[in-house]
């Protein structure tokens, strides 16, 4: 294990010897591919010491680059992350700053590994409302999981409108179905996991890229119903 500034998502060369760890541990694929699964991987922790406390205790804690530390396994996973300063201002504060931390890092990946940068972004704004799910499933309040998804996505969209050269202008935005009586993530990114070799066609439960028949029959038998 390793402390790694969350600095470093912004630096194109670091991602580039990281995009050298993601094929040791995912198997030859093309850059763009490699470069959007580590994004997956790592915009999901990042997110998670801002998002997580907001929804416990409506108080966020700040998810910028300069702030946030990361945990990493010596293969270069994501394994945790923590951030230095809290956010004394409401929501929207936390949708800027949550901005601020995510088009650098999209930028760099997209620099490095030739990825899209809406493609990233949109693999962000999933992450963000993946965290929201999780953290409000906690408390037994995932009801209040979309209000708080869209409240937060009108002021991150703000942000990034004010924001030069940023490729996210609030679309596509947090989404979400219910199955039975579950709330579950509608997800409008693809991580690109099963288009790498040690895991080909493998595709997760909720990946896009499969029918919605066939992501609802599978979304079930993970749930029990």
């Amino acid at each position: 294990m390793a402390d790694l500034p969350a600095t470093a998502l912004a630096d194109p060369a670091w991602v580039r010897e990281d995009l050298d760890r993601a094929r040791h541990l995912h198997g030859s694929a093309s850059p763009a591919v490699l470069g959007t699964i580590r994004w997956y991987s790592a915009s999901s922790v990042l997110v998670a010491p801002a998002i997580e406390p907001w929804v416990h205790t409506g108080t966020a804690r700040d998810p910028g680059l300069e702030s946030v530390t990361f945990d990493v396994a010596p293969d270069g996973r994501f394994l945790d992350a923590w951030s230095s300063r809290a956010l004394s201002a409401g929501v929207a504060e936390l949708g800027a700053a949550l901005v601020a931390a995510v088009d650098p890092a999209v930028t760099a990946f997209a620099e490095a590994s030739g990825a899209s940068p809406r493609a990233l972004w949109a693999v962000a704004v999933d992450s963000i409302a993946n965290r929201l799910l999780w953290a409000s499933s906690t408390t037994g309040s995932t009801d209040s999981t979309p209000r708080l998804a869209d409240t937060l996505a009108d002021h991150m969209e703000r942000a990034a409108l004010d924001r030069p050269g940023c490729v996210w202008r609030g679309s596509p935005r947090p989404r979400f179905a219910t199955l039975g009586e579950q709330l579950v993530l509608r997800r409008s990114s693809c991580c690109l996991l099963y288009e790498a070799p040690r895991t080909r066609d493998d595709k997760c439960v909720s990946c896009p890229r499969q029918t919605p028949e066939e992501r609802r029959r599978r979304q079930r038998l993970l749930l029990g119903f």
